[in-house]
């Protein structure tokens, strides 16, 4: 099948495109055209690449839809963070993926899978286990785009599938993991060992794992999905983890939270707080009923991502 991928150059897109393509798919990783990210990537052989414009401003889908069967669609502003306008995420994570979608039924498209987030169902913590039972409530701008890019997919006609993954681990993860993943890699105490928030989380492979397999199943066309691993950790967790991954002891100490707290707003950060010791524990139990298999082991895979990091300096 031929397949395009968008926000292919992104860290998940990436994975994806490599995925797809090992699995024997036609791939075309979409790409931005006078992007600022530097030079691309090398895809695997065989990877065509398709260019569009600034998602931010008027797109022609059509050129890059033609002959496709399956769309990928994760370009798009990937996290909520300060200083973006509303008005610009509506623009880009929602409006952009409209028109797509809306592209891709006029093309024919066989099915057109959208990564939404987790935070387009909840925010940054919750106080029961998630699932697609609940009722959707963001509570910023980026999970309200998301919502509303999920909202204009359903409606285009296009044969669709929405992912909703939690926070996404694996090689060359950026943002709060990959500050936690310096941290880890201090050779000095680390004050989390009264941390027990549980937070749920989704390999890179995982996440490809599961846009494989809705595309190829008919029973998940209109179907919207949590993705995570099956198992959610604490932050000492994650931590002991990471430190596993070379070789190093867990090395927490239990400071009481208040003064975790305390220590982050010291240091700017308090912002962070729920995100550290907030519970969002999210369910991937109606995908594991479809058929989909994760791997289970995520301390390992965590411990295998740190230990690359390292080897890779």
């Amino acid at each position: 099948m031929r397949v395009l991928v968008t926000g292919a150059t992104g860290f998940v897109g990436r994975a994806v495109v490599t995925a797809l393509a090992a699995d024997g798919e036609e791939v075309y990783a979409a790409v931005r055209t006078g992007g600022s990210d530097g030079p691309l990537p090398p895809f695997p052989q065989g990877i065509g690449v398709a260019r569009h414009g600034d998602l931010a401003g008027p797109v022609d889908w059509a050129p890059l839809l033609a002959g496709i069967d399956w769309v990928v669609h994760l370009a798009g502003i990937a996290h909520a963070g300060p200083g973006i306008a509303e008005e610009h995420y509506d623009r880009v994570n929602h409006r952009a993926t409209a028109a797509l979608a809306k592209a891709a039924r006029t093309a024919g498209v066989a099915r057109l899978v959208f990564i939404s987030s987790i935070r387009a169902q909840t925010g940054p913590a919750a106080d029961h286990v998630v699932s697609e039972r609940d009722e959707p409530r963001p509570t910023d701008p980026y999970g309200r785009s998301k919502l509303a890019a999920e909202r204009a997919v359903a409606r285009s006609g296009v044969p669709f599938t929405i992912l909703r993954p939690v926070l996404v681990y694996g090689p060359g993860v950026k943002g709060n993991l990959r500050a936690l993943m310096r941290l880890a890699a201090l050779p000095v105490p680390l004050p989390f060992g009264a941390l027990t928030a549980r937070r749920s989380l989704v390999s890179l492979a995982n996440l490809a794992a599961a846009i494989a397999f809705v595309l190829r199943h008919d029973a998940c066309a209109g179907q919207t999905y949590l993705v995570s691993d099956p198992e959610p950790l604490t932050l000492a967790e994650i931590v002991t983890a990471l430190r596993h991954g070379i070789g190093r002891k867990p090395g927490l100490v239990a400071v009481p939270p208040v003064l975790v707290r305390l220590g982050l707003e010291v240091l700017g950060r308090g912002g962070s707080w729920e995100q550290i010791n907030g519970v969002l524990v999210a369910e991937p139990g109606k995908l594991l009923a479809a058929g989909w298999r994760a791997k289970a082991d995520t301390k390992g895979e965590l411990a295998g991502m740190m230990r690359s990091r390292t080897a890779g300096r």
